[in-house]
């Protein structure tokens, strides 16, 4: 349309067909156009994006569901980006003077080969898919996936980028992941192991664990994370040095670590005053004295 317009003008004025110059002059105010009206759309997505991230966010009361609305936000985000920087290229070819048509057929052939190359890409994409839409995997849980456990700190099409205990970042593809174990989930439980003296009185031992339990549920920072009593299996084995007890505490996604470690620091103190003893493997060695020829 302003090409024409430009032409027109020309003919009419100056007698003249359109300047070279005119013409890329005319090419470039397109193509700026072009990419000011592909960032302008990219801004206005990416803020509908979050507003409708935040709006369902603030709506839902569930922590679970807010960390999902906040990994699909991410997800969709890249997506659109792509999108939108893809169409914008291939709009400004057009408008130098690049043909797309070959481009796109040389890209389908390229596809095919490349396809047969780029399974694993392909299947990491898939599974990405997948994840997100069974809502397996959200950014903030806790998860062991592919023989690695760590804070989810992005999750997108591609891979899970995780970071353990020690600080290391681990990025696993999606296509390697088959099982995801995700301890984030509502609840958890802090599984418990004792080791007791075969002297000690086993109804004592029981006693002070529910003893010590029931004070942490009323512990200003531990209370609120325990969400019911310790649930006592009992003697699990009897082993070479101790009486082994079982016994696990239902609490919140992400606490049955620290809920753990201040149960049994506390259950050590309790064992102490009451003088039950924690023993530790012994072995007991038994001698004999070969007797002379003379004896």
């Amino acid at each position: 349309m302003f090409e024409q317009t430009l032409r027109e003008f020309f003919t009419s004025n100056f007698g003249s067909t359109v300047p070279v110059w005119a013409t890329a002059m005319l090419s470039l105010v397109n193509v700026l156009v072009i990419l000011g009206l592909a960032l302008l759309f990219r801004r206005l997505v990416m803020r509908s994006i979050r507003a409708l991230q935040n709006r369902l966010s603030t709506v839902s009361h569930d922590d679970e569901e807010k960390k999902r609305v906040e990994t699909l936000g991410r997800v969709f985000g890249y997506v659109t980006s792509v999108t939108i920087v893809v169409v914008a290229i291939m709009l400004v070819l057009s408008e130098i003077g690049v043909s797309i048509a070959p481009l796109l057929a040389t890209a389908g052939v390229a596809g095919i080969a490349i396809g047969f190359g780029a399974q694993s890409v392909v299947k990491d994409y898939f599974t990405g898919i997948v994840m997100l839409l069974e809502n397996q995997i959200r950014q903030g849980d806790i998860v062991e996936v592919a023989g690695k456990a760590g804070f989810v700190e992005e999750v997108t099409l591609r891979y899970v980028r995780l970071r353990d205990y020690q600080g290391s970042v681990h990025f696993v593809p999606n296509g390697v992941i088959t099982t995801v174990t995700n301890l984030s989930r509502n609840f958890a439980f802090a599984v418990i192991d004792i080791g007791v003296s075969y002297r000690a009185n086993l109804e004592q031992v029981f006693s002070l664990m529910r003893e010590v339990c029931a004070d942490l549920r009323v512990d200003t920072h531990f209370g609120e994370r325990i969400l019911e009593d310790i649930d006592i299996a009992g003697v699990e084995q009897w082993a070479d040095s101790a009486v082994m007890i079982k016994a696990r505490i239902k609490v919140s996604a992400l606490w049955h670590g620290p809920v753990r470690r201040e149960f049994l620091r506390r259950l050590k103190l309790a064992f102490e005053a009451n003088k039950i003893e924690i023993p530790f493997p012994q072995r007991v060695v038994h001698t004999t004295r070969e007797k002379s020829n003379e004896e």
